[in-house]
């Protein structure tokens, strides 16, 4: 009888022990619930944020601090040595400026794209008649002319951080010039955004016509206002200064105008000097890359981004290791080939 009551005496004492320990994590992980969200719970559910453990953020150039003291917002890099696959999201989409710049605010409601110059029918569209008509998705990569390595550099953020990779969705600009009619005379656009500086750039009326889109949408929502809201002109494979952003006047014109846009182009030949938009072939490994580490021996898979302006990435490619002075081994590799994107080409290699 006594070893009855002792045992229910111990199992009441543990029981209570235990109660305790529950009652004192139950206050543990309250606390944690309260620091976690940075938000408020309905906002989250309004509209999500990441894991407080994610950390890649974007990170201005080193040579011009971003926004600066007055507010201007220039070149923003992208973090590319922690993106997977090959689109980039719209948060970390990288940012370039005309030499600074103030990001507009513009009233989506108000905005007017007209098309003019060498036309039969100039017109005005408003942003509502735009997402009435036909439209399209494509996955296409923006790479400014900067994106080059200095010896200063040390990640592949630093080195090329300048080019980003997304869906764009809106209306193919030869669908706007046919509703507009092009005169037989016409060889060029001048596109022309709606920024302090009114950046515009001189595009071949072939490429207009080809594969050019008239972009109101950014990887499945509204294009953010640092990519051009509420409208962006999207040239594939061009270089990025021709992605006009806030796009509210194209002028259908018939020779190549020397723009503010065309600063980098500047050539006494005309001819010469619009021969120069094109992107790419280019390459970049972006893991393991500067500033990461390896955890230990074993097999890697080697990543990186293949991209160009002119087509497809060729299948061919290759990544040997060394061992010492002895010999190469060739590490088996798969790669995700698309025409006028960006491409995810991953290498396995063993790490001894």
């Amino acid at each position: 009888m006594n070893s009855k009551k002792s045992d229910r005496r111990g199992f009441l004492k543990s029981g209570a022990t235990l109660a305790g320990l529950a009652a004192g994590s139950g206050r543990l992980a309250k606390g944690q619930t309260q620091d976690t969200p940075s938000k408020k719970i309905d906002e989250l559910i309004a509209y999500g944020e990441r894991s407080r453990f994610v950390t890649s953020i974007r990170a201005p150039v080193a040579e011009r601090h971003s926004p600066d003291e007055f507010g201007l917002t220039f070149h923003v890099l992208t973090p590319l040595q922690d993106s997977f696959g090959i689109i980039t999201p719209s948060s970390l989409f990288y940012t370039a400026t005309h030499r600074g710049a103030f990001v507009p605010d513009i009233n989506p409601r108000e905005h007017r794209l007209m098309i003019h110059g060498m036309v039969d029918r100039p017109l005005v569209f408003t942003m509502e008649e735009l997402k009435r008509l036909p439209y399209v998705s494509r996955i296409h990569f923006i790479e400014c002319l900067g994106n080059r390595a200095r010896p200063t550099h040390k990640t592949v953020q630093e080195t090329h951080g300048l080019t980003s990779c997304a869906e764009w969705t809106g209306v193919p600009l030869s669908l706007l010039l046919k509703e507009c009619g092009v005169q037989n005379q016409a060889s060029w656009i001048v596109a022309e955004g709606a920024e302090e500086v009114k950046g515009a750039s001189s595009i071949p009326l072939a490429k207009a016509m080809d594969d050019c889109i008239v972009c109101y949408a950014q990887n499945g929502e509204p294009i953010r206002p640092q990519q051009g809201f509420p409208l962006r002109l999207m040239v594939p494979g061009f270089e990025g200064i021709y992605q006009i952003k806030y796009l509210r006047r194209i002028k259908v014109v018939d020779r190549y105008y020397m723009t503010y846009d065309d600063y980098g182009h500047i050539n006494p030949d005309l001819k010469v000097a619009a021969l120069t938009h094109q992107i790419g072939p280019k390459s970049v490994i972006t893991f393991p890359s500067g500033g990461q580490q390896l955890s230990g021996p074993g097999f890697y898979e080697i990543s990186g981004l293949a991209w160009s302006g002119a087509g497809a990435i060729r299948r061919r490619a290759g990544v040997s290791r060394l061992y010492g002075n002895r010999h190469s081994q060739q590490c088996s590799h798969a790669a995700f080939l698309l025409r006028k994107k960006v491409s995810r080409i991953i290498y396995e290699c063993p790490v001894v």
